[in-house]
């Protein structure tokens, strides 16, 4: 059996072949978290449900949550990064954002 890469128990993991984990608690703005056994540096607070990046993920590459794409990177997202509507683009609704 391989092990993986250790990552804070503030989040999770939801499928195999994921490339986001979820978060369980609050992160808050400045912390360091270990994601994919490597400390990753969190720049905004994030509440539960949130979306980080468990790799690196090239713009155009699927985003995978429940072992299923939900959409795809609208630009390249870097390992910890927030996975949300300003960097991610839905395969399923329309999401406007406003500015």
């Amino acid at each position: 059996m391989t092990r993986q890469p250790s990552n804070d128990p503030r989040v999770m993991t939801l499928a195999e072949g994921d490339n986001i984990v979820v978060l369980k608690s609050t992160i808050q703005a400045g912390e360091h978290i270990r994601l994919s056994g490597l400390e990753v540096f969190v720049p905004q607070t994030l509440g539960l449900g949130h979306k980080l990046a468990a790799e690196d993920i090239p713009a155009g590459r699927d985003i995978v949550k429940y072992g299923f794409p939900i959409g795809f990177a609208a630009a390249d997202i870097p390992l910890g990064a927030h996975v949300h509507v300003h960097n991610l683009t839905s395969r399923y609704t329309q999401v406007e954002v406003m500015e």
